[in-house]
């Protein structure tokens, strides 16, 4: 059936918010790279950018959504755990993997948060994925192994595996399940957490949590004044830090609220991958990063693996939620996931 006008308007518009989205999160990786590289730890660039990202998010939720902070505390479980874990764990571990390899063998093992998902599904509730789903998990697991070089004229010898950004990068995806997980959790509760709340009161507990870290000495927390290189040009380690909180922080993940309130959050999920492809290009551009001819055909092979396993999973839990770096549903309550007769547990065993 053909969309109305309006309804193709208000697609259009998801569509570029969700592309503005990506593209503007993608910056992240690069920005942070090049702070990495002017003497900053990847602790400081995570604190940098999530405490500012928190004070214009906080600004921004003050004007559109009065009552947030109330409603944040009311919820405030839902708000901190999602802080600790979503925003705080993924952001400070793929930070980690950045400092170790390229920005897009990083972001692409983030992404393979849905594969972990799958096991994870497969394991606790003893129903096996739809054969649709097991081809692209097979595929992006393919196509990760072009990207490290295991798969290669040379074989494993040929490989040149950094193992600590490997394990940084595979801490990510663990982060970024557990928002899949957390999403049906939260949905199931009949709460009504807006995403704004969320977004807000999450980036504020991320900065607190990270920041807490470095100044405990359980993370090393270096911040510098030096000068960054970015594309080239020497400047002020300012413009990378008020680029990292405003523009690939608060403004994206405005821009993906706005994209998954007005698309089907399954298709605002498989544009959201977009974000690999404007990291790697960000990279390129900033701080001089290339992937390999052999990178980019298995970056390709691991999105489109991820893409079918995503449109082969019928629980919901895959389909249905967004990665943390690119918006959350508009009303978690109204995430309602359509299950198989078996019940999905939760991580903590209870069914629903």
């Amino acid at each position: 059936m053909l969309m109305t006008k309006p309804a193709l308007d208000n697609f259009r518009l998801g569509l570029l918010f969700a592309v503005g989205s990506a593209f503007t999160f993608g910056m992240s990786g690069p920005f942070a790279k090049s702070l990495m590289e002017a003497g900053w730890s990847p602790t400081a660039a995570v604190t940098a950018r999530l405490a500012l990202g928190a004070v214009v998010m906080a600004i921004f939720a003050t004007v559109v959504k009065p009552d947030w902070f109330r409603e944040a505390i009311a919820h405030s479980k839902t708000v901190v755990v999602y802080g600790l874990i979503p925003i705080a764990g993924a952001q400070l571990c793929y930070y980690n993997a950045v400092a170790h390899v390229s920005v897009g063998v990083a972001l692409l093992l983030e992404y393979t948060a849905p594969l972990l998902v799958v096991g994870w599904l497969w394991a606790t509730t003893r129903r096996k994925p739809s054969n649709k789903t097991l081809a692209g998990v097979g595929l992006a697991v393919a196509g990760i192994m072009m990207v490290l070089g295991i798969i290669g004229e040379h074989g494993l010898a040929g490989a040149h595996i950094n193992a600590i950004g490997i394990a940084w990068g595979l801490g990510a995806a663990v982060c970024a399940g557990f928002y899949f997980m957390m999403s049906d959790e939260v949905s199931s509760d009949g709460t009504g957490l807006n995403s704004i709340t969320l977004a807000a009161g999450g980036l504020i507990v991320g900065a607190a949590a990270v920041a807490l870290l470095g100044l405990t000495g359980i993370m090393p927390l270096t911040f510098t004044t030096n000068n960054v290189v970015i594309a080239g040009i020497t400047t002020s380690w300012l413009v990378p830090v008020i680029a990292l909180g405003v523009v690939s922080t608060a403004v994206a993940y405005t821009l993906g609220i706005r994209g998954v309130a007005r698309l089907r959050p399954s298709f605002a999920s498989l544009v959201g991958l977009a974000e690999v492809l404007f990291a790697v290009l960000w990279a390129w551009l900033l701080v001089g990063e290339a992937m390999t001819t052999a990178q980019a055909f298995g970056g390709a092979v691991v999105l489109a693996g991820l893409a079918l396993a995503r449109q082969g999973d019928k629980s919901g839990v895959v389909t249905a939620a967004t990665w943390p770096d690119a918006g959350v549903v508009e009303d978690l309550s109204t995430a309602r996931f359509e299950l198989p007769p078996v019940a999905l547990r939760t991580p903590d065993g209870s069914g629903r």
